[in-house]
């Protein structure tokens, strides 16, 4: 399984962004995959944002940025979308894409494959 995150940038605080995540490969299935958003930030753990779960059709967010934040996802595509509305300077992260198999994952060691990091930065 291949994931590919693009979307990151330089925004100013208030802004938004989006971020995608394609997930590619023979096994892939997004009937039984959930997809997931991490963040790290600069000399901070990795931290769980967002989960969206295809077969459950249920998502579930951090609550840091709950109402700032949505989380969808093109089935046919196998591709999740990260809509950032009103963007902080504590935003400013390296965001990961991430799937799961089955449940949405709020702890790294749920994860089951990780995409490359895109990195957003929010200037104050």
């Amino acid at each position: 399984v291949q994931l590919q995150a693009s979307g990151g940038g330089l925004v100013q605080a208030g802004g938004s962004l989006r971020l995608s995540c394609a997930a590619s490969g023979r096994t892939f299935s997004a009937s039984t995959y959930s997809m997931n958003w991490f963040r790290q930030a600069p000399g901070k753990e990795r931290e769980f944002v967002v989960g969206l779960s295809w077969s459950g059709g249920n998502t579930y967010y951090a609550d840091s940025v709950k109402g700032r934040f949505t989380i969808s996802g093109d089935y046919a595509k196998n591709t999740v979308y990260l809509q950032m509305n009103s963007l902080k300077p504590e935003d400013t992260a390296v965001y990961y894409c991430a799937a799961s198999r089955w449940a949405i994952a709020t702890a790294q060691a749920k994860v089951d494959y990780w995409g490359q990091g895109t990195q957003v930065t929010v200037s104050s």
